[in-house]
């Protein structure tokens, strides 16, 4: 698995290629949120495109950097999910969890009328 990183203004889009199903691929997903964390980065955008399949590890993986992002005060949400993936998030009601859009541009847009908590929004 392959993971890409953009900015778009303050927001980091992440979008990782392949399947999230093992520990190396969802290892470089949380590393990779620490790290945005760490650099002071608050606003995340998964964007899930490029993923064929996600098993509970995969899960596991967006929820726990979700958690990471929370309680840094700032927010991970996700673009472009698949009809895979919107199927499993079906089943194990993580649409009740995650902020999901259907598209980039979208979610990055959603942090300017939906801040972070901790983040006050643009004036």
């Amino acid at each position: 698995m392959s993971l890409k990183k953009k900015s778009i203004g303050d927001v980091v889009v992440l979008t990782p290629k392949g399947s999230l199903i093992g520990d190396e691929e969802t290892s470089a997903i949380q590393k990779t949120v620490k790290e945005l964390i760490a650099e002071g980065t608050r606003k995340v955008v998964l964007d899930l495109a490029e993923i064929t399949w996600v098993n509970s590890a995969g899960l596991g993986a967006m929820i726990s950097a979700l958690t990471s992002m929370n309680k840094a005060g700032g927010d991970l949400r996700l673009a472009n999910v698949t009809d895979k993936i919107r199927s499993l998030f079906l089943i194990t009601q993580l649409f009740k969890v995650f902020k999901t859009f259907d598209s980039i541009a979208e979610a990055a847009a959603s942090f300017q009328s939906d801040p972070p908590a901790g983040v006050p929004p643009l004036e």
